[in-house]
């Protein structure tokens, strides 16, 4: 145990996701070697980031405006929509390159145990960008990008039964199973599983 502010300094260094006891003590005592102006420039940023940070009306992931860069790009389809947890899933989607529809960010997934239900995440916003014709086009496919745990697949299947009555939408889910690279010996059973059901003709 450290003295008065560095000891506050690492416990609260300590809380961040990810940031175990002897990283956030590596952290804290970082900042206390490096110049003032670098501390000022963090201290800006978190500023910026309490006081400044929206999220768009429209998806709900983070933005600089009303609208995030991808809903306010008219070259996007707009009849996809990926339906992803957290914020961070977009951009792990955007970097494929391989989706150019729009998100629905949920902020968060089903977690009764928790208290996280269906009240606590964006599914009614969802509900009504799908129903409302968005410049006259029609949502034609939902895809649920949701992570595959648990909580994950809980709130996939959730969302299935609330989007199986709109008319003419198709709902997919992202494929799951083997990684590239990988070995089938160490595989879980589920994972092996999920790559077997999912397999595709060559």
């Amino acid at each position: 145990m450290y003295e008065g502010p560095v000891q506050d300094l690492i416990d609260e260094l300590g809380k961040l996701p990810g940031v175990g006891p002897k990283s956030a003590q590596r952290i804290a005592f970082h900042l206390l070697a490096v110049e003032p102006p670098d501390i000022d420039r963090l201290q800006a940023a978190l500023q910026k980031v309490r006081d400044g940070v929206q999220f768009c009306v429209s998806c709900g992931t983070v933005a600089d405006g009303e609208l995030c860069r991808i809903c306010a790009d008219p070259r996007r389809d707009r009849t996809m929509i990926c339906v992803v947890e957290e914020p961070k899933d977009v951009q792990a989607i955007e970097r494929t390159r391989e989706f150019r529809g729009r998100y629905h960010v949920l902020g968060g997934a089903l977690d009764p145990l928790s208290g996280v239900g269906p009240d606590q995440l964006r599914i009614r916003e969802l509900l009504t960008r799908i129903g409302n014709q968005e410049d006259g086009i029609d949502v034609s496919e939902v895809i649920i990008a949701t992570d595959p745990n648990t909580e994950g697949e809980a709130t996939a299947t959730y969302l299935v039964r609330m989007l199986r009555d709109f008319p003419g939408l198709t709902v997919t889910r992202l494929a799951s199973g083997l990684p590239m690279g990988g070995d089938l010996e160490f595989a879980d059973e589920l994972t092996l599983g999920r790559a077997l059901s999912g397999r595709r003709t060559l």
